[in-house]
């Protein structure tokens, strides 16, 4: 069974810093190249908004994209050896206050605006006061 697991949410004031993480397991494919992103939506079950996203292979990675949004704050990254994608968010604002999902897209879906999800965890809750 595939599983992304969130962790790292919690609260904070206006200009602190995060970092949540997404430990994923092997899931079928390409096993030498994925594709996880994260996206954050408030309150539940209003849209989702994609944040970042990284395009994995085997143990590096090709690409990285964000949304303007957070571009210049957040910075997505990989810990091959322990299947865990980071987000690191610094500078947060009361309007990044979500809960963040990190989510596995097929490889020919990779883009941030995609919204082809194959497996999606419970998410972490992100709260910033002002």
């Amino acid at each position: 069974q595939v599983q992304l697991v969130e962790s790292g949410g919690g609260s904070v004031q206006a200009g602190g810093s995060l970092r949540l993480s997404c430990e994923y397991s092997e899931y079928s494919g390409t096993v030498s190249r994925k594709c996880i992103k994260w996206f954050r939506q408030t309150p539940p079950g209003t849209e989702r908004e994609g944040v970042a996203i990284i395009d994995i292979v085997y143990d590096s990675w090709l690409s990285v994209d964000y949304a303007a949004s957070v571009k210049g704050r957040f910075t997505i990254s990989l810990d091959h050896p322990k299947n865990t994608v980071y987000l690191q968010m610094n500078s947060l604002k009361p309007d990044d206050s979500a809960t963040y999902h990190c989510a596995a897209l097929p490889r020919d879906s990779c883009r941030l605006s995609s919204t082809n999800y194959i497996y999606w965890g419970q998410g972490t809750q992100v709260t910033v006061s002002s």
